[in-house]
């Protein structure tokens, strides 16, 4: 049985946009720790004397690949005890304990309907997992429609890996809502000003029994999404997927 807890060291930091921050976490002996693309890990972090105070969850923003690095994506909270200590005190060759890999959020291993991954701002990290995780392996798959909102351009994550992303997968769609931008630039991808939510409503107006939709952001984000999905455009509960941001 693999044990519950790992050891990691920090190997590289990255900042990806003004308040968001690229960890790469090399995990310490011989063990592989794997991972299906959209699963999380809670991370162990010294802000508390309290055990369960110090636990953080990320979801994994790298593909599964038995290299034993992983990636995490993640946003500074104002006031937030485990970020401001992510951001502020960890270096290159920080140690950083994590519990083994843990959610429900993945594919089925069969994909059978289109898919349509929204999401805001860190919640992009277990959609990237898995766009990574069906390209590397060519694992079969429909249609797949990425949206993602943010309130600025300089806040789009993972934007250069993405339009190389729509080069190689012709089935892949993406489009952007920045809520607070009016003046739009020219992109390789369908961008809007606004939210998520106008986006996937005039794409999938019309009901259809043939797609998944995955959501990850926070809870009100979630929870507007689903109502609307629901309610509004009339899909069926067991085709709406979702992941509190993390």
């Amino acid at each position: 049985m693999a044990k519950k807890w790992f050891e990691s060291t920090v190997i590289k930091i990255k900042n990806e946009s003004p308040t968001t921050k690229r960890f790469w976490l090399q995990v310490g002996g011989d063990e592989i720790v794997d991972f299906k693309a959209g699963q999380f890990v809670t991370l162990d972090l010294p802000i508390s004397d309290k055990r369960t105070k110090r636990w953080r969850s990320y979801s994994i923003a790298n593909a599964p690949d038995q290299s034993n690095i992983l990636e995490f994506c993640i946003v500074l909270l104002e006031g937030g005890s485990g970020t401001t200590y992510l951001f502020e005190e960890v270096k290159i060759g920080t140690s950083i304990k994590f519990k083994k890999p843990a959610g429900g959020f993945y594919l089925p291993e069969n994909i059978e309907t289109d898919l349509v991954f929204i999401c805001t701002g860190t919640g992009l990290a277990p959609f990237r997992s898995m766009l990574w995780d069906i390209y590397n392996n060519k694992i079969p798959h429909k249609n797949i429609h990425l949206i993602f909102g943010t309130r600025t351009e300089d806040g789009i994550l993972y934007e250069k890996e993405i339009e190389d992303l729509l080069e190689k997968m012709p089935e892949l769609k993406y489009s952007v809502a920045l809520s607070r931008t009016k003046n739009l630039p020219e992109k390789k991808y369908e961008l809007a000003t606004g939210y998520v939510h106008p986006i996937y409503q005039k794409h999938f107006s019309e009901v259809r029994n043939d797609v998944n939709f995955w959501i990850c952001g926070w809870s009100h984000m979630i929870d507007e999404a689903v109502a609307k999905l629901l309610k509004e455009m009339g899909y069926d509960k067991r085709q709406i997927h979702y992941e509190l941001y993390g």
